[in-house]
């Protein structure tokens, strides 16, 4: 893709809004008027202008698709605007944070790096295939297996405190699984290839059912009475709740 040069004048919110169109097409492969409009509050009129102006800037990056009266992703697509993984991690998975602004830092905070990060091209082809609920090719290495083809139809991610997972139907193993983000290389859309009888998510049993956990202090501490200083316990009980499938990265996390 040619190099793209930004209009010198543009205003920080129609930045802010062309982020969110470059955000949207990247890591779900399509964007709406109606979305510039329910993300910013502008009007119809305003959103459509930003995505004419996308559209002149990147023209390779988007494409309209009139069966749906959407913008989807171009096959040549490169971003336009930096999108750190740790705001894109949120975004995805709180809900907020997307675009250029975030929301901005108010008081200094510092924490540790993650140690397990996923390359972002392969993390956007993932969340692509579950916004549209479509099956991906991908190579994947497993502790007991080594690399392998496989074919999976991604539906969620989840975060088990060390690494980035993506819950998926395996075609390979006809089961349910969760595949750590990072060891997936070479995805690949299959088109045509969305879930079938048994590969949807509310047939994944182990991700419907909400299991109760009950956590407490460890038997031999010497200052059992710090947990419940630490976490929020009642009568030295930590009630948590969690996905059965997810339950046991939830009691490794706690240790």
């Amino acid at each position: 893709m040619a190099a793209v040069t930004m209009p010198a004048d543009l205003a920080l919110v129609q930045r802010e809004r062309l982020a969110f169109i470059d955000f949207r097409l990247f890591f779900l492969g399509s964007v709406s008027r109606g979305d510039i409009v329910g993300r910013f509050g502008v009007s119809p009129a305003v959103s459509t202008r930003d995505l004419a102006l996308y559209r002149n800037v990147a023209p390779s990056n988007i494409f309209f698709d009139g069966s749906s009266k959407s913008y989807r992703i171009g096959p040549d697509f490169s971003p336009l605007f930096e999108h750190p993984l740790d705001r894109v991690l949120l975004a995805l998975s709180k809900g907020f944070g997307d675009g250029l602004g975030g929301i901005p830092l108010v008081v200094p905070c510092e924490y540790a790096e993650p140690i397990n990060r996923p390359i972002q091209k392969t993390l956007a082809a993932v969340t692509r295939a579950i916004a549209i609920r479509a099956a991906i090719s991908i190579s994947y290495t497993s502790v007991s297996g080594g690399e392998s083809s496989r074919e999976i139809l991604p539906f969620a991610l989840a975060d088990n405190g060390l690494r980035w997972h993506v819950r998926a139907f395996d075609r390979r193993s006809s089961s349910f699984r969760d595949f750590v983000l990072s060891r997936i290389s070479n995805p690949a859309a299959l088109s045509g290839k969305g879930p079938e009888e048994g590969e949807r998510p509310e047939d994944d049993e182990e991700w419907s059912v909400i299991v109760d956990l009950e956590v407490v202090a460890h038997p031999d501490s010497v200052r059992p009475e710090i947990a419940a200083l630490d976490f929020p316990m009642e009568n030295g009980i930590l009630h948590l709740r969690a996905r059965a499938a997810l339950a046991g990265y939830v009691l490794r996390r706690w240790g």
